[in-house]
């Protein structure tokens, strides 16, 4: 028995989220379904991240188990033969037995992407959040400057979040101009559910003006979600990255 690791890119544009769901198809089933398909075995994926319902991903993990002999690096050539076109293998190899992605030290990377100008832009309409409201570019990054380190960010959790502890850590928050488009990228140790959507929301709000930057200190001080602003929908999110703690750092 092996463990391989798989990193993920995917459109979730047509899916349920990441995990399993009655509801609808999801990236997790199609991953075992098509798994289980090319080994003959019955296999049950493990992921990093359990991506909502319409949220991107360029590099979320997971790892699965297998008896076939298969090289771990083949099975990325293998996968993308046979999964649909919005999933996609960007690199696989053999891990260590016990290695699981949910209890490694890693970086998240979270980009929320937003068009704003006067119209929509079709090429934009699967992955980017449009508004054409103004948005102030300085005012959300002075914003954002608020919520770098350590804070406990139950203002940016969703309620009825089943999680131990609500102290996270960002190491780096930043509000990026590409002409029209806004991106709002965000490291971290990990996430609480809708927390990145929410901190866009929020930043979206006093970009607008109809908070000052200040305010951002008193949401978190708050430890309340209704202090915060709306959750950002799920199509404007993309899931960029997980790495390694030592090797992001140079340790």
């Amino acid at each position: 028995m092996k463990r391989v690791k798989l990193v993920v890119a995917y459109d979730g544009t047509n899916y349920k989220g990441w995990q399993i769901q009655k509801n609808g198809e999801t990236i997790e089933s199609v991953l075992n379904r098509i798994l289980s398909q090319m080994t003959g075995e019955t296999v049950r994926v493990m992921g990093a991240s359990r991506t909502d319902s319409g949220v991107h991903a360029m590099g979320n993990i997971a790892v699965f188990d297998t008896n076939v002999r298969m090289p771990g690096d083949k099975f990325s050539y293998a996968l993308n033969q046979r999964l649909p076109e919005d999933i996609r293998i960007q690199h696989s190899c053999e891990v260590e037995p016990d290695y699981h992605p949910r209890y490694q030290h890693t970086v998240k990377t979270y980009e929320y992407r937003i068009l704003n100008r006067e119209f929509p832009l079709p090429a934009y309409r699967l992955n980017t959040y449009f508004t054409y409201h103004p948005l102030d570019v300085e005012r959300m990054r002075q914003a954002a400057s608020y919520l770098t380190g350590e804070h406990d960010f139950q203002s940016f959790c969703a309620a009825g979040a089943q999680v131990n502890t609500t102290v996270r850590t960002i190491y780096s928050l930043q509000v990026l101009k590409e002409g029209e488009l806004l991106i709002i990228r965000v490291s971290g140790s990990g996430f609480l559910y809708n927390m990145v959507r929410i901190i866009a929301g929020t930043l979206m709000k006093i970009g607008r003006g109809e908070w000052e930057p200040e305010q951002m200190q008193k949401i978190l001080a708050a430890k309340d979600r209704r202090a915060a602003g709306p959750t950002a929908p799920a199509k404007g999110l993309t899931l960029m990255s997980i790495e390694d703690f030592a090797e992001r750092c140079g340790e």
